[in-house]
Protein backbone atom coordinates (compact mmCIF):
# COMPACT_ATOMS: atom_id res chain seq x y z
CA UNK A 1 0.00 0.00 0.00
CA UNK A 2 1.32 3.59 -0.72
CA UNK A 3 0.54 5.59 1.56
CA UNK A 4 1.20 8.68 0.25
CA UNK A 5 -2.06 7.77 -2.27
CA UNK A 6 -3.80 7.01 0.98
CA UNK A 7 -2.91 10.03 2.34
CA UNK A 8 -5.31 12.05 -0.94
CA UNK A 9 -7.80 9.08 -1.10
CA UNK A 10 -8.94 9.84 3.28
CA UNK A 11 -8.61 13.59 2.70
CA UNK A 12 -10.74 13.76 0.39
CA UNK A 13 -13.13 10.95 1.54
CA UNK A 14 -13.25 13.15 5.29
CA UNK A 15 -13.78 16.55 3.18
CA UNK A 16 -16.57 15.48 0.98
CA UNK A 17 -17.70 14.18 4.59
CA UNK A 18 -18.42 17.49 5.72
CA UNK A 19 -20.89 19.83 4.83
CA UNK A 20 -20.60 23.59 4.22
CA UNK A 21 -23.06 24.47 6.50
CA UNK A 22 -21.70 22.55 9.27
CA UNK A 23 -18.99 24.15 8.79
CA UNK A 24 -19.63 28.04 8.73
CA UNK A 25 -19.84 28.57 5.02
CA UNK A 26 -23.45 29.70 3.88
CA UNK A 27 -23.06 27.76 -0.09
CA UNK A 28 -23.32 30.58 -3.12
CA UNK A 29 -26.99 30.06 -5.10
CA UNK A 30 -26.78 27.70 -7.49
CA UNK A 31 -25.66 23.79 -8.11
CA UNK A 32 -22.28 23.01 -5.85
CA UNK A 33 -19.51 20.60 -8.33
CA UNK A 34 -18.73 18.92 -5.02
CA UNK A 35 -20.21 17.03 -1.75
CA UNK A 36 -18.64 18.37 1.25
CA UNK A 37 -15.72 21.50 1.21
CA UNK A 38 -13.78 22.81 -1.43
CA UNK A 39 -10.30 22.25 -1.64
CA UNK A 40 -10.03 26.47 -1.30
CA UNK A 41 -12.42 26.34 1.62
CA UNK A 42 -11.40 23.46 3.86
CA UNK A 43 -7.75 25.47 3.50
CA UNK A 44 -9.25 28.76 4.41
CA UNK A 45 -11.06 27.37 7.82
CA UNK A 46 -8.07 25.31 8.50
CA UNK A 47 -5.60 28.29 7.86
CA UNK A 48 -3.25 26.73 5.19
CA UNK A 49 -2.46 27.99 2.34
CA UNK A 50 -4.30 26.09 -0.76
CA UNK A 51 -1.13 25.21 -2.55
CA UNK A 52 0.07 23.32 0.56
CA UNK A 53 -3.56 21.44 1.16
CA UNK A 54 -3.33 20.46 -2.60
CA UNK A 55 -0.04 19.09 -2.26
CA UNK A 56 -1.32 17.09 0.87
CA UNK A 57 -4.42 15.98 -1.29
CA UNK A 58 -2.28 15.12 -4.36
CA UNK A 59 -0.12 12.41 -1.80
CA UNK A 60 2.98 14.92 -0.93
CA UNK A 61 2.64 15.23 2.41
CA UNK A 62 6.44 15.03 3.39
CA UNK A 63 7.35 18.03 5.70
CA UNK A 64 3.69 18.60 6.83
CA UNK A 65 3.83 20.33 10.50
CA UNK A 66 2.21 18.74 13.10
CA UNK A 67 0.42 22.43 13.37
CA UNK A 68 -0.60 21.73 10.19
CA UNK A 69 -1.90 18.51 10.28
CA UNK A 70 -3.77 18.59 12.94
CA UNK A 71 -5.32 22.55 12.16
CA UNK A 72 -6.90 20.55 9.00
CA UNK A 73 -7.86 17.52 11.79
CA UNK A 74 -9.85 20.26 13.30
CA UNK A 75 -11.56 21.20 10.32
CA UNK A 76 -12.88 18.02 8.98
CA UNK A 77 -13.58 16.98 12.56
CA UNK A 78 -11.43 13.99 12.70
CA UNK A 79 -11.50 11.52 15.67
CA UNK A 80 -8.06 11.09 17.64
CA UNK A 81 -7.58 7.79 15.77
CA UNK A 82 -8.04 9.36 12.18
CA UNK A 83 -5.62 12.16 13.47
CA UNK A 84 -3.08 9.39 14.14
CA UNK A 85 -4.01 7.75 10.78
CA UNK A 86 -3.38 11.47 9.08
CA UNK A 87 0.07 11.88 10.28
CA UNK A 88 0.74 8.43 9.71
CA UNK A 89 -0.10 8.85 6.16
CA UNK A 90 1.05 12.17 5.54
CA UNK A 91 4.50 10.96 7.17
CA UNK A 92 5.40 7.09 5.91
CA UNK A 93 9.21 7.86 6.84
CA UNK A 94 8.51 7.73 10.56
CA UNK A 95 6.59 4.04 9.82
CA UNK A 96 7.93 1.38 11.39
CA UNK A 97 10.67 -1.08 10.37
CA UNK A 98 9.81 -3.10 7.66
CA UNK A 99 7.91 -6.96 8.60
CA UNK A 100 10.21 -9.57 8.27
CA UNK A 101 9.30 -12.17 5.71
CA UNK A 102 9.03 -15.27 7.70
CA UNK A 103 5.56 -15.79 9.50
CA UNK A 104 5.84 -14.76 13.38
CA UNK A 105 5.27 -17.59 16.00
CA UNK A 106 3.90 -17.36 19.71
CA UNK A 107 6.22 -17.70 22.18
CA UNK A 108 6.98 -20.55 24.54
CA UNK A 109 5.73 -18.16 27.99
CA UNK A 110 2.51 -17.00 26.09
CA UNK A 111 1.86 -20.75 25.05
CA UNK A 112 2.21 -21.43 28.65
CA UNK A 113 -0.04 -18.71 29.78
CA UNK A 114 -2.64 -19.69 27.21
CA UNK A 115 -2.39 -23.14 28.97
CA UNK A 116 -2.81 -22.27 32.25
CA UNK A 117 -5.78 -19.88 31.30
CA UNK A 118 -7.93 -22.86 31.82
CA UNK A 119 -11.33 -21.16 32.43
CA UNK A 120 -10.87 -18.34 30.40
CA UNK A 121 -10.96 -18.32 25.98
CA UNK A 122 -7.78 -16.77 24.98
CA UNK A 123 -6.00 -16.63 21.98
CA UNK A 124 -2.33 -14.69 20.54
CA UNK A 125 -2.84 -13.12 17.61
CA UNK A 126 -0.05 -11.10 15.64
CA UNK A 127 -0.69 -7.46 14.62
CA UNK A 128 -2.59 -8.83 11.25
CA UNK A 129 -4.72 -10.68 13.25
CA UNK A 130 -3.36 -13.92 12.40
CA UNK A 131 -3.93 -16.46 15.14
CA UNK A 132 -0.95 -17.74 16.54
CA UNK A 133 -2.45 -19.66 19.33
CA UNK A 134 -5.17 -20.02 21.29
CA UNK A 135 -5.74 -22.31 24.41
CA UNK A 136 -8.84 -25.05 24.57
CA UNK A 137 -11.56 -22.52 25.09
CA UNK A 138 -10.26 -19.89 22.69
CA UNK A 139 -10.24 -22.44 19.95
CA UNK A 140 -13.95 -23.75 21.20
CA UNK A 141 -16.05 -20.17 21.16
CA UNK A 142 -14.45 -19.06 18.02
CA UNK A 143 -13.14 -21.82 15.69
CA UNK A 144 -14.32 -24.77 16.98
CA UNK A 145 -14.86 -25.96 13.27
CA UNK A 146 -11.79 -25.77 12.18
CA UNK A 147 -8.32 -28.64 13.46
CA UNK A 148 -7.17 -27.27 16.63
CA UNK A 149 -3.37 -26.91 15.37
CA UNK A 150 -4.75 -24.32 12.53
CA UNK A 151 -2.70 -21.55 14.23
CA UNK A 152 0.37 -24.01 13.35
CA UNK A 153 -0.06 -24.08 9.52
CA UNK A 154 1.01 -21.56 7.23
CA UNK A 155 0.34 -17.80 7.29
CA UNK A 156 -1.93 -17.55 4.43
CA UNK A 157 -4.10 -20.61 5.58
CA UNK A 158 -4.09 -20.34 8.81
CA UNK A 159 -6.74 -18.54 10.37
CA UNK A 160 -7.18 -14.62 10.21
CA UNK A 161 -9.61 -12.79 12.62
CA UNK A 162 -10.83 -10.48 9.83
CA UNK A 163 -10.45 -13.10 7.19
CA UNK A 164 -12.57 -15.24 8.69
CA UNK A 165 -15.14 -12.55 9.00
CA UNK A 166 -15.70 -12.44 5.69
CA UNK A 167 -15.06 -15.19 3.92
CA UNK A 168 -15.83 -18.05 6.43
CA UNK A 169 -19.56 -17.98 6.98
CA UNK A 170 -19.51 -20.52 10.31
CA UNK A 171 -17.26 -17.57 12.23
CA UNK A 172 -19.35 -15.10 10.29
CA UNK A 173 -22.45 -16.69 11.75
CA UNK A 174 -21.24 -16.40 15.32
CA UNK A 175 -21.69 -12.84 15.07
CA UNK A 176 -25.78 -11.54 15.39
CA UNK A 177 -24.23 -8.13 14.71
CA UNK A 178 -21.89 -8.60 11.81
CA UNK A 179 -22.50 -5.41 10.11
CA UNK A 180 -20.83 -3.16 12.97
CA UNK A 181 -18.19 -6.26 14.07
CA UNK A 182 -16.99 -5.56 10.24
CA UNK A 183 -17.17 -2.17 10.19
CA UNK A 184 -14.84 -2.09 13.37
CA UNK A 185 -12.49 -4.90 11.88
CA UNK A 186 -11.91 -2.85 8.80
CA UNK A 187 -11.58 0.55 10.38
CA UNK A 188 -8.91 -1.46 13.03
CA UNK A 189 -6.96 -2.59 9.42
CA UNK A 190 -7.56 0.57 8.31
CA UNK A 191 -5.61 2.29 10.84
CA UNK A 192 -2.93 -0.55 10.76
CA UNK A 193 -2.05 -0.43 7.22
CA UNK A 194 -1.53 3.67 7.28
CA UNK A 195 0.75 2.90 10.23
CA UNK A 196 2.73 -0.30 8.59
CA UNK A 197 2.74 0.74 4.66
CA UNK A 198 5.49 -1.73 4.42
CA UNK A 199 3.93 -4.64 5.62
CA UNK A 200 3.87 -6.85 2.62
CA UNK A 201 2.10 -9.18 4.31
CA UNK A 202 -0.82 -6.96 5.60
CA UNK A 203 -1.18 -5.47 1.87
CA UNK A 204 -1.73 -9.13 0.58
CA UNK A 205 -4.56 -9.74 3.24
CA UNK A 206 -6.31 -6.43 1.62
CA UNK A 207 -5.69 -7.28 -1.39
CA UNK A 208 -7.15 -10.94 -0.88
CA UNK A 209 -10.43 -9.89 1.28
CA UNK A 210 -10.74 -6.70 -1.39
CA UNK A 211 -10.76 -9.05 -4.64
CA UNK A 212 -12.78 -11.76 -2.73
CA UNK A 213 -15.40 -9.94 -0.87
CA UNK A 214 -17.61 -7.02 -2.22
CA UNK A 215 -18.29 -6.56 1.20
CA UNK A 216 -15.61 -5.53 2.44
CA UNK A 217 -14.00 -3.57 -0.68
CA UNK A 218 -17.05 -1.48 0.04
CA UNK A 219 -16.11 -0.99 3.73
CA UNK A 220 -12.66 -0.54 3.00
CA UNK A 221 -13.54 2.11 0.12
CA UNK A 222 -14.72 4.51 2.69
CA UNK A 223 -11.70 4.95 4.57
CA UNK A 224 -13.31 3.93 7.96
CA UNK A 225 -10.31 4.26 11.00
CA UNK A 226 -10.69 3.34 14.81
CA UNK A 227 -9.41 1.41 17.35
CA UNK A 228 -10.71 -1.00 19.66
CA UNK A 229 -8.68 -2.53 22.20
CA UNK A 230 -11.67 -3.64 24.72
CA UNK A 231 -15.15 -3.90 24.86
CA UNK A 232 -18.05 -6.53 24.48
CA UNK A 233 -18.83 -8.94 21.90
CA UNK A 234 -22.28 -10.36 20.89
CA UNK A 235 -21.96 -14.16 20.08
CA UNK A 236 -24.41 -16.81 18.94
CA UNK A 237 -22.36 -19.91 19.61
CA UNK A 238 -23.58 -23.28 17.82
CA UNK A 239 -23.71 -25.34 20.95
CA UNK A 240 -24.38 -22.95 24.27
CA UNK A 241 -26.13 -20.24 22.32
CA UNK A 242 -25.98 -16.35 22.73
CA UNK A 243 -23.50 -15.19 24.81
CA UNK A 244 -22.15 -10.88 26.22
CA UNK A 245 -18.18 -11.43 27.10
CA UNK A 246 -15.82 -8.71 27.79
CA UNK A 247 -12.73 -8.65 25.98
CA UNK A 248 -9.31 -7.10 26.54
CA UNK A 249 -6.01 -6.87 24.19
CA UNK A 250 -3.03 -7.15 25.97
CA UNK A 251 0.24 -6.08 23.82
CA UNK A 252 3.24 -8.70 24.51
CA UNK A 253 6.26 -6.68 25.06
CA UNK A 254 8.97 -7.10 22.08
CA UNK A 255 7.19 -9.14 19.79
CA UNK A 256 6.58 -6.77 16.70
CA UNK A 257 2.88 -6.02 17.90
CA UNK A 258 1.70 -9.33 19.02
CA UNK A 259 -1.28 -9.17 21.41
CA UNK A 260 -3.14 -11.50 24.12
CA UNK A 261 -6.85 -11.31 23.51
CA UNK A 262 -9.27 -12.94 26.64
CA UNK A 263 -12.98 -12.81 26.80
CA UNK A 264 -14.52 -13.10 30.28
CA UNK A 265 -18.19 -13.29 31.33
CA UNK A 266 -20.01 -11.50 34.37
CA UNK A 267 -19.77 -14.06 37.19
CA UNK A 268 -23.20 -15.24 37.74
CA UNK A 269 -24.26 -14.43 34.39
CA UNK A 270 -26.17 -16.85 32.22
CA UNK A 271 -22.97 -16.03 29.55
CA UNK A 272 -21.19 -17.45 32.43
CA UNK A 273 -23.06 -20.14 32.29
CA UNK A 274 -23.04 -20.94 28.73
CA UNK A 275 -19.22 -20.63 28.95
CA UNK A 276 -19.01 -22.75 31.38
CA UNK A 277 -21.21 -25.43 29.80
CA UNK A 278 -19.13 -24.78 26.64
CA UNK A 279 -15.80 -26.12 28.41
CA UNK A 280 -17.64 -28.96 29.95
CA UNK A 281 -19.20 -30.11 26.16
CA UNK A 282 -15.43 -29.85 24.71
CA UNK A 283 -13.48 -31.25 27.31
CA UNK A 284 -11.16 -33.84 25.60
CA UNK A 285 -12.48 -37.29 26.70
CA UNK A 286 -10.44 -39.79 28.52
CA UNK A 287 -8.75 -43.00 26.87
CA UNK A 288 -10.59 -45.62 28.76
CA UNK A 289 -7.61 -47.79 27.76
CA UNK A 290 -5.07 -45.43 28.79
CA UNK A 291 -4.04 -46.83 32.75
CA UNK A 292 -4.71 -44.45 35.62
CA UNK A 293 -1.81 -43.26 37.86
CA UNK A 294 -2.24 -45.09 41.40
CA UNK A 295 -0.72 -43.43 44.85
CA UNK A 296 1.91 -45.60 46.50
Amino acid sequence: MDALSELGSFLKSRRAAVRPEDAGITPHPGRRRVTGLRREELAMLAGVSITHYTRLEQGRGNGASDAVLEAIARTLRLSEDETAHLKSLARPAHASRRAPAHAPRAGASARQLLTAMTEVPALVLDRRGDVLAWNRLGHALLAGHLPPESPAGPATTGPNLTRMLFLDERYRELYPRWREEAQLAVASLRLLAGRHPEDRRLTELVGRLTVQSDEFAALWARHPVRTCTSGVKELRHPLVGSLELSFENLLLPGTAGQRLIAYTAEPGSPSDAALRLLGSVTAPVADPAKPRSRNT
